[in-house]
C-alpha cells in the first residue's frame, strides 16, 4: 500500500536527483512553484494532502522518468534516474531495426533475433541497446557507438528519439515539438515532431501510424 509519505519522499529524491528543490521540480512540470512545496503537504486542519494526478503526470513527463521507476522510488528500491543495475542487454544492429519480429504489438523488444551486450549501468526494465554499424548519423553518433534505447521513457521535447517500425528505415531524431491539448489516446505521429540528425539534420520526418519511437537514454562510445 502506498503512504501519503512515500509519494512525498519520492517526489523529493526525484527532485534531488536531477538536481533540483521541490520548487524547482514544480516549475519543470509546468505548475506553481509552491506544488511540492513541504507547507503543502498538510492541510490547515493537519489531514494529509497528497499530489494530484495531473501534477504526477506531468512531473512524470518532464523529467523522463516512467510509472515503474516512480514507483520504485516510492518503495525504496530507486536508483538514480528511476533505473535498475543491469550486467547485459539485449542488442541488435541499427541495420536491423526493421524486421518487425525484433518487437511484439506493445513496441517492447521480444524473440530470439537478440545478441547479448554486457552492460554495467542504469536502465529501465525494458530497454535494450542498438549498435550504430553505418556512417549514417555521423557526426551525431559515429559507427561503434551503442545506444541505450528505453521504450517506455517518457518522450519530451528536445529528447533524442530512435524512429523504427516494421519494413522501415531506421533513424534518429530530436523532438521540437509537442501538442498538449491533443489527447494521449491520439497517435503519437499527432502529438510530436520530429527533426532528424546526422545526414538528415534539419529534416522532418514524417511518421505513420506504425512507427515506434523510442527515447535514447544515453550513447556509449
Amino acid at each position: 500500500m502506498i503512504s501519503h509519505e512515500d509519494i512525498w519522499r519520492a517526489l523529493d529524491l526525484l527532485a534531488t536527483e536531477r538536481g533540483m528543490t521541490p520548487s524547482g521540480l514544480a516549475r519543470a512540470a509546468g505548475l506553481d512553484s509552491t506544488t511540492f512545496n513541504p507547507s503543502k503537504r498538510m492541510t490547515s486542519s493537519g489531514r494529509p494532502r497528497w499530489p494530484g494526478t495531473e501534477s504526477l503526470a506531468r512531473t512524470l513527463s518532464a523529467t523522463g522518468i516512467s510509472l515503474e521507476g516512480f514507483g520504485r522510488l516510492m518503495t525504496g528500491h530507486g536508483d538514480r534516474l528511476g533505473g535498475t543495475h543491469h550486467a547485459h542487454l539485449m542488442i541488435v544492429p541499427f541495420s536491423e531495426l526493421g524486421q518487425a519480429e525484433l518487437f511484439d504489438e506493445s513496441g517492447l523488444p521480444s524473440g530470439d533475433r537478440w545478441e547479448t551486450w554486457d552492460f554495467h549501468g542504469l536502465a529501465d526494465h525494458h530497454s535494450y541497446a542498438v549498435l550504430v554499424d553505418s556512417d549514417n548519423m555521423e557526426p551525431i553518433f559515429r559507427a561503434g557507438t551503442v545506444l541505450v534505447v528505453s521504450p517506455t521513457a517518457a518522450i519530451r521535447q528536445h529528447a533524442r528519439g530512435l524512429l523504427h517500425g516494421p519494413d522501415s528505415h531506421a533513424c534518429c531524431g530530436i523532438v521540437t515539438d509537442r501538442w498538449h491539448d491533443v489527447p494521449l489516446t491520439a497517435p503519437l505521429h499527432e502529438r510530436i515532431r520530429i527533426r532528424g540528425v546526422g545526414r538528415i539534420e534539419g529534416e522532418t520526418i514524417e511518421m505513420d501510424g506504425d512507427t515506434r519511437v523510442h527515447r535514447i537514454a544515453m550513447a556509449c562510445l
